[in-house]
């Protein structure tokens, strides 16, 4: 018993880990390659350093990903695809606005994906994230789908809003301590619903192992 919790445990953080360590290596490099004096080109050799080890970081975290877990979910696969291709154009333009676009477009997608699911009747999030909650209901499924569609959407739109508002690294940064409490807050707030609708209480940290990439 204690090993299963053990492995769930550490299952749960190598998903945020995952998801987030990839901005953070951003993050880092940004910060090291920011001149101490604003300049423009200053900041562009920064966000285009910044940008290359992101893609990088990425793309080793999905192959972290399939060695450690064993899979990577569509979502995963669809993310850093974006990730990749809307870093090449940042780094090729001289202009952060790609990468900046790129979870606009990530959320938006997966919401729109999710609740033209949810309309069809299909549980879309099951299929995308290949992930399975024991005793977990169609209904809690579909539910769930839904729920995390409006929430995508919603982040999608806080995305936009903070991109014209904010400086390239205030946004960096919101990503961190803005979009990443929201994540954990929502994934914690469907826990009641789920358990309603099968999920064992011994399996109620699954939906954080199994939650959605959205860094």
């Amino acid at each position: 018993m204690a090993d299963g919790e053990g492995k769930k445990a550490a299952s749960s953080w190598l998903n945020v880990a995952v998801d987030y360590g990839p901005l953070l290596v951003f993050l880092g490099v940004y910060k090291w390659m920011s001149p101490e004096e604003t300049s423009a080109a200053g900041e562009l050799i920064a966000i285009t350093f910044g940008t290359g080890a992101f893609m990088v970081a990425a793309v080793i975290a999905l192959l972290v990903s399939k060695w450690r877990l064993g899979k990577v979910s569509p979502m995963l696969w669809f993310s850093t695809a974006l990730i990749v291709g809307f870093g090449s154009l940042t780094i090729f333009f001289g202009d952060p606005t790609f990468v900046q676009l790129k979870p606009t477009i990530i959320y938006a997608s997966f919401g729109v994906v999710l609740l033209g699911g949810f309309f069809m009747g299909r549980a879309m999030l099951k299929i995308l994230l290949e992930a399975a909650f024991e005793g977990l209901s169609d209904a809690g499924w579909l539910k769930l789908s839904r729920n995390w569609g409006v929430f995508f959407l919603f982040l999608a739109v806080l995305n936009e809003v903070m991109r014209a508002q904010l400086s390239f690294e205030s946004w960096l940064w919101a990503k961190l301590w803005v979009f990443l409490p929201l994540t954990f807050l929502f994934t914690f707030s469907q826990i009641p619903m789920l358990l309603k609708h099968g999920l064992s209480f011994e399996d109620k940290a699954e939906p954080f192992k199994d939650e959605p990439p959205t860094g």
